[in-house]
């Protein structure tokens, strides 16, 4: 039976992994290079664990040990004790949630390898909030989307934020980024998919009329908060589709209006 280790001194080497996860623009450079991300919260770190990510080290308050248990005698990595005070000193900021993870990214698959089974694709174009990232992923799981891929500006969904927005269901959905954009979106269309913008511009086909439930494969294209998709990927798609508004609303937030796409194109799909 494995034993945590107790640390004292936030300068500790060991805890390393954990330093500054506040501090936005470092974690984004450094996660990706040192092959990392960070998972919190029991069921978060569960979920990561269940999906097949490796943990490198557990970093745990005093009465989440008894929690994790099961987790601390299964894991070959080692897990660290700290008291909550000394944690907010690591981290930058109070870890209410008592478990933190540092966990090894595995590689992303190419698109072609993700298209390759999927009939259901969200297309993220320039979507850099985490927030947004991370409930669009939660949307693609529980509303049935087969994968996700991502502009090369799109907001990394393992970044400590989407992951909690997400609660873990970015490890659920399969992913890859786009490389060259918006010219990676043939590979797309070449695999079969009907490529969809979504756009308020009154020149588009309200979803309901547009019927995208009925494609044989279908792709979702979905832009930024505020500036929406750009002109080259709107020139890219095959059709443009909107969501019917009222009250003189004219848009919703890019993680609510993927909500309702996505459950637009999944309700009565076709069965394979």
């Amino acid at each position: 039976m494995a034993e945590p280790i107790t640390i004292d001194d936030p300068a500790d080497p060991r805890l390393a992994d954990y330093t500054d996860l506040t501090d936005v623009e470092l974690r984004r450079r450094r996660e990706p290079a040192e092959g990392l991300f960070i998972a919190e919260g029991e069921k978060v770190i569960r979920r990561a664990l269940g999906s097949g990510y490796a943990m490198r080290s557990m970093l745990l308050s005093a009465k989440w040990i008894d929690a994790m248990r099961d987790v601390i005698d299964e894991a070959p990595a080692p897990v660290y004790a700290v008291d909550p005070a000394l944690a907010e000193r690591v981290t930058g900021y109070h870890v209410h949630r008592g478990a933190l993870a540092s966990m090894a990214r595995k590689p992303l698959p190419e698109a072609t390898e993700v298209l390759a089974t999927a009939r259901r694709v969200a297309i993220l174009e320039a979507v850099n909030d985490h927030t947004n990232i991370g409930a669009a992923f939660r949307s693609a799981a529980a509303l049935g989307m087969d994968a996700v891929l991502l502009s090369p500006d799109c907001a990394d969904p393992l970044y400590r934020r989407s992951v909690k927005v997400s609660m873990g269901a970015v490890f659920s959905v399969p992913y890859a980024r786009l490389t060259t954009w918006p010219r990676d979106l043939t590979q797309v269309r070449e695999a079969g998919f009907t490529l969809l913008a979504l756009t308020p511009d009154a020149k588009a086909t309200s979803i309901d009329e547009a019927a995208p439930h009925r494609l044989e494969r279908a792709a979702l294209l979905l832009g930024a908060e505020g500036n929406g998709l750009s002109r080259h990927a709107l020139a890219a798609a095959d059709a443009w589709v909107r969501i019917p508004m009222a009250h003189g609303v004219d848009s919703l937030n890019v993680a609510a209006a993927a909500a309702v796409a996505f459950y637009a194109v999944t309700t009565g799909r076709p069965t394979p």
